[in-house]
């Protein structure tokens, strides 16, 4: 991945983004399966069954703990994509996965869509000038939008970055860059590698008060 990486850098960001579509669509396709996306979520079900969840993110999916994320306007196919990382201990956490083996693929696809549907709060203003324009510069020259979309609101099963908690970017931004948390595509242990601490923390401070909504 790291040599298709390099060729695609070679020929341009445009063609990065297509590569990283590609493999991160292709990744998902195999790895949740065409049965799962037959079912037709519920989101009143989903609601119910994410009564467990609101002690830690919050009601309607709006953390209130900085190290926790916010779930509201994730994409369905990120959160359920999440629930089946903890359930098949891919990804690996002390209430989450617990939580997540007692789940069936309905109850995630549920849970996925009723967070969907519910919309994050506002960010928390404009931040420091100074960490906003470098923060937009290390999008730019990372290509951060190219997979999670413009003003990093995600897409498909691409999260929500903007407005997320500065804590939570910083520490999962970390772990992607020492490699003790994976993705599946492996795209953003990728992304992380050429990042330094200040280029972390810049970038977390820039996301987090990002506006959530198009």
């Amino acid at each position: 991945m790291s040599t298709l990486n390099t060729h695609a850098r070679a020929r341009g960001p445009g063609h990065l983004r297509r590569l990283l579509r590609l493999v991160g669509l292709m990744s998902v396709l195999v790895w949740v399966g065409i049965p799962a996306a037959a079912r037709a979520a519920d989101v009143e079900a989903g609601q119910r069954k994410a009564e467990v969840c609101i002690p830690c993110h919050g009601v309607g999916g709006n953390s209130t703990t900085p190290a926790i994320p916010s779930l509201a306007g994730q994409p369905p196919l990120y959160t359920y994509y999440q629930l089946l990382m903890f359930r098949g201990q891919q990804r690996v956490d002390p209430q989450m996965s617990p939580l997540a083996a007692s789940l069936s693929d309905a109850d995630m696809q549920d849970i996925a869509a009723y967070y969907a549907a519910q919309t994050p709060v506002a960010s928390r203003g404009p931040g420091d000038p100074a960490k906003a324009e470098l923060g937009q510069k290390l999008v730019r020259a990372h290509h951060c939008d190219a997979c999670h979309a413009p003003g990093l609101i995600g897409q498909k099963h691409i999260p929500r970055l903007a407005g997320q908690h500065y804590e939570y970017l910083l520490k999962q931004l970390g772990a992607f860059k020492a490699q003790t948390r994976t993705d599946l595509e492996g795209s953003m242990t990728m992304a992380a590698q050429p990042l330094s601490q200040e280029d972390i923390e810049t970038l977390a401070h820039f996301i987090a008060h990002l506006q959530p909504r198009p």
